[in-house]
């Protein structure tokens, strides 16, 4: 960066808005151009020194993606006695405060941020903060802050120029434009420290201005960017989530975290696919969760395997009855899929110093249907292991039992791996257990989603209107119909395109709905339709049942509304399916076989009236008449008579959105669900407890019961399903074999 002067510090940024960029921004207020306007996506760096006479000196750098455009240094004056939490508040007010002058007057959109890790020394919450007020993904860097002189051999020691940097970061007496004569370094300016942050945090940056997934060695997944992005300050964050404080729920944890980490227990989770569905999104939350809470948890995936994940999706859509009855598991299939998961096990993980060999993990979770091969690889290399096995996906029970059917040949192919495992956790739904599952062995678990991240977090209009255009952008490009909000509301179904889902119902009770509306209405007043959602690397079904639906909307039934129905498959985006979501009227979960689909809750959560089917466990998430309506899978004239009501009722409306919002259980967020994984790991790795039978009961409610911090009366959670068809067998004690590792 040039040098400057102070008087150049004292004037802040350089660059001035066009008057054509002005003149844009006197449109932003106008109804028709909400989502019209568009937004230069831009990246920040920012670093943060303090020095003597109780300064904080600010950098802050604007870089386009290409080249860094504009910076400017700003000292802030400290108050004499002024705490640490003084100094950071400052500091993270003043940041927050030109940030969004720039961006209002140049029109606009930091994605993402560069922060240098000495910052995180004055305002350790910052990067929260950015990402927190201003929707700003910061990512923390260690950025060199003294450099040495002109012409010194670079082959010397200058490992000892963090002694230099941490006096002046303390206002030790050593200035910006002091030497340190001993080992020769200078300071480096804030703004070029900003320079270099900012230049580092795009190099993280994928398509479409997404954080980059980060993947290891052995094929771990390193969530928030392999840590760099700091999304959440401290667990006080997680605490807020929490209904009334949730002392309970707060104390429960606690507790066992603190038991893992007094005995260093190691927790690996396996799944088989880094980013997409639902378990994915679930397990980026809860690993940082636990490095805030301190817990050490890894996870990991198998090398991706296209062929593979063609059958293990079709094994799922015969499991949950969708798919055609003349669709069978071969066992050519069942040979891709062992070696599959063989190969990936014993090149990264059973290998010495690999999760699963030797003084590797202490609790080992199989978190997918995808996977249960790999459990008699582990009881054959570590039987004193124990593994959880979880299945989130409806099994069709009552087929599985049917000898010979499609479900009964892939359910035995699967069950072999499972009964190895030492607990069976399951959504709350008995019909999604087998009757061979020894009931001992079940643990209730429902799905969760995280409040803090993007997929939930509050979002201010100006970020709202950012995704918006993006959004209106992708449907221009494959010549979609856009949506026309905020002139005219509309209907949401956030699903993948999966053959479970009903989005065939979701088109027919909307078509239903407009019939009638639109001999009430005038156009403006009528609704549109959106269905839409990520993709998943082990899905290849999106397309084609996208493509099933494209030509559905073609048929001469829903011709009078097809052009207010938008589909679209969206990219890795969770505040683009958030802005979505917020600014719908009514939320759709219209599945014909559903695990949990903790969308439901996620749509309550922001306050939407949903209309849903008696599908998995959506019923345990909905009250009917109070936060939506519940109907039979298939019944699309009830759903378009609900949708009238919320529609042509607005008192109707405000009240169900009201209770929406307060009627979500702590259970389905991160907190509520890192407790049962925190008990489950607990007790497993205790050798006192390492014949724990959960006995069909809720993990939950075990872990609060035992930890003497029982649900309260008018504490909010889901409906408790009793396990009741089927006797409960008491497990004896087995002996567990050891293994002397060499």
């Amino acid at each position: 960066m040039p040098p400057h002067s102070l008087a150049d510090e004292r004037e802040g940024f350089a660059s001035q808005p066009a008057y054509e960029t002005r003149r844009r921004m006197s449109k932003v207020e106008e109804k028709q151009n909400w989502g019209g306007l568009s937004f230069t996506p831009m990246f920040a760096g920012v670093a943060v020194m303090f020095k003597p006479t109780n300064v904080i000196e600010v950098g802050i750098c604007i870089h386009d993606g290409t080249y860094s455009t504009d910076y400017c240094i700003y000292q802030l004056s400290i108050p004499e006695g002024a705490s640490p939490a003084d100094r950071e508040s400052l500091t993270n007010t003043h940041v927050l405060k030109q940030l969004r002058i720039f961006s209002d007057e140049h029109c606009l959109k930091f994605v993402g941020a560069g922060v240098t890790e000495k910052s995180l020394e004055i305002a350790p919450g910052l990067p929260a903060a950015m990402w927190r007020e201003m929707d700003i993904v910061t990512m923390a860097y260690n950025v060199q802050h003294t450099a040495p002189r002109y012409g010194l051999d670079p082959d010397e020691d200058w490992e000892a120029s963090t002694e230099v940097g941490a006096m002046a970061n303390m206002g030790g007496g050593v200035g910006y434009d002091a030497l340190d004569k001993k080992h020769e370094r200078i300071q480096i300016d804030v703004d070029e420290q900003a320079d270099s942050a900012v230049r580092k945090c795009i190099k993280d940056f994928g398509p479409g201005g997404n954080p980059s997934l980060s993947i290891g060695f052995r094929n771990q997944v390193e969530p928030d960017t392999g840590g760099r992005c700091r999304l959440v300050a401290n667990l006080e964050e997680y605490k807020r989530t929490l209904w009334q404080g949730g002392e309970g729920s707060w104390n429960t944890m606690i507790k066992y975290a603190k038991d893992l980490r007094n005995r260093k227990i190691k927790i690996a989770f396996f799944s088989s696919t880094p980013q997409g569905g639902g378990v994915a999104l679930m397990r980026h939350a809860l690993l940082r969760f636990f490095r805030l809470a301190g817990v050490h948890a890894t996870w990991y995936v198998p090398k991706p395997n296209p062929r593979v994940f063609r059958i293990t999706k079709t094994n799922h859509n015969i499991l949950q009855g969708v798919a055609s009855q003349n669709v069978r598991l071969t066992d050519h299939q069942k040979k891709q899929i062992d070696e599959w998961i063989t190969s990936n096990a014993q090149r990264s993980w059973l290998s010495p110093g690999g999760p699963l060999s030797c003084n590797g993990a202490d609790i080992v979770i199989i978190d997918d249907p995808q996977m249960p091969g790999l459990i008699p690889l582990i009881k054959k290399a570590r039987p004193e292991v124990p593994i959880i096995y979880r299945s989130h996906i409806e099994i069709r029970s009552d087929l599985v039992a049917v000898p010979g059917s499609p479900q009964a040949e892939v359910w035995e192919y699967l069950w072999n791996n499972i009964k190895l495992a030492d607990v069976f956790i399951s959504h709350p739904m008995e019909s999604f257990v087998p009757k061979d599952v020894p009931m001992h062995k079940v643990g209730l678990m429902p799905a969760c989603t995280d409040w803090l991240d993007g997929l939930n977090k509050v979002m201010r209009e100006w970020d709202l209107r950012y995704y918006h255009h993006n959004f209106r952008v992708m449907c221009i490009d494959i010549h979609m119909s856009k949506l026309q909000y905020p002139q005219r509301d509309y209907i949401i179904q956030v699903a993948r395109f999966d053959p479970s889902k009903g989005i065939p119902d979701v088109i027919d009770s909307f078509c239903k709905l407009r019939k009638r509306l639109d001999e009430e209405l005038p156009y403006r007043k009528t609704p549109q339709l959106l269905i839409c959602g990520h993709g998943a690397v082990d899905d290849p079904d999106a397309s084609l049942i996208y493509d099933d639906m494209m030509k559905l909307l073609e048929q001469g039934e829903y011709a009078h509304c097809a052009s207010d129905i938008i589909l679209m498959r969206i990219g890795p985006s969770d505040q683009l399916l958030n802005a979505l979501m917020t600014n719908a009227k009514i939320a759709l979960q219209l599945s014909t076989r559903e695990g949990f689909e903790v969308k439901v809750s996620e749509a309550l959560h922001h306050g939407k009236p949903i209309v849903a089917t008696r599908a998995g466990g959506i019923p345990l998430q909905v009250q009917h008449g109070k936060n939506g309506f519940l109907v039979d899978t298939g019944d699309t004239p009830a759903v378009a008579n609900h949708l009238y009501d919320l529609w042509m009722d607005p008192a109707l409306y405000k009240r169900m959105s009201n209770f929406a919002r307060v009627s979500v259980s702590d259970e389905v967020g991160t907190v509520g669900n890192a407790i049962s994984w925190l008990y489950l790991a607990s007790k497993l790795s205790s050798d006192v407890e390492k014949s724990f039978t959960p006995n069909a009961r809720w993990i939950n409610d075990i872990a609060r019961d035992e930890a003497g911090e029982p649900y309260k009366e008018e504490e909010p959670r889901l409906p408790r399903i009793v396990f009741t068809h089927r006797a409960m067998p008491i497990k004896t004690k087995e002996s567990t074999p050891t293994v002397i590792c060499g």
